[in-house]
Formats: structure tokens, sequence, C-alpha cells
């Protein structure tokens, strides 16, 4: 098996998209509004799918609330600093770091709606980069 994407219910997939594209490198793969809203985003490899999609029959978890160790998107990140500080530019929100923990970098982060993101560069890579 290989993952193909991960699901988030969100309020706006498609102010999320276009943020995704603009500031992590994300491409739009498929965009539709009917029956759903929803955006399905390849990260920069293309090996890996968000969809960010919006159904009004059932509520957005408040992602502001789930604490980041609960659940995070990690993203690999050559410059975590210079990512982070310009991430904050664009509206993230800096919950911790950057910080190394064991020869791995991190930074953790919240994008505008609150979904947590991690920025990551291990000292050992767990995946080819």
């Amino acid at each position: 098996m290989k993952i193909e994407h991960l699901a988030f219910q969100v309020a706006e997939p498609a102010a999320m998209a276009d943020w995704y594209v603009a500031h992590l490198g994300f491409c739009i793969k498929r965009a539709g509004d009917e029956p759903v809203a929803v955006r399905f985003l390849a990260d920069s490899a293309g090996s890996v799918m968000l969809e960010l999609y919006f159904n009004a029959d059932y509520p957005v978890p408040d992602y502001w609330a789930i604490d980041p160790v609960a659940l995070h998107l990690a993203l690999y990140c050559r410059d975590i600093p210079a990512t982070t500080a310009r991430l904050q530019l664009a509206g993230a929100k800096l919950i911790r770091g950057p910080e190394v923990v064991r020869d791995d970098a991190f930074a953790m982060l919240r994008d505008p709606w609150g979904l947590p993101l991690q920025l990551v560069q291990r000292g050992q890579p767990m995946i080819d980069v």
C-alpha cells in the first residue's frame, strides 16, 4: 500500500489551498465545488496529496483547540529558520522553535486556519528528500 492522500474537513478549502500553493510549494491536482467544495493538493515531490474539503453536513474540527502533539502535518524543510520567518509573515502562528532535538531540527506553527504544521529536517533522513 502507498498513501495517496490525507483528508481534512476545513471551512475554506479554496483559500486554504491557495495559501498552501503560495507558501508551501504544493500544487492543486483536482478542484471542485459540487457536491462539496474540495481541493486535492500534491506535495512538491508529487508523492502525497492532501484533500481539503468542506461538507456542510459535518462539523469542521476546531484545529486551534487540537494539541499539535495529537495532530500535525509534518513537512520536510531545508531551512527551518528562514521558512518559519517567511510563513509567519504569511499569517502562520509560531507555536515552538526552531529548535534541535537529538540531531533533528523542528519548528511547530499553525497555518492561518489553525492546522498545526511541523517543519522538520532530520539528522538522519527517514524518507527520500
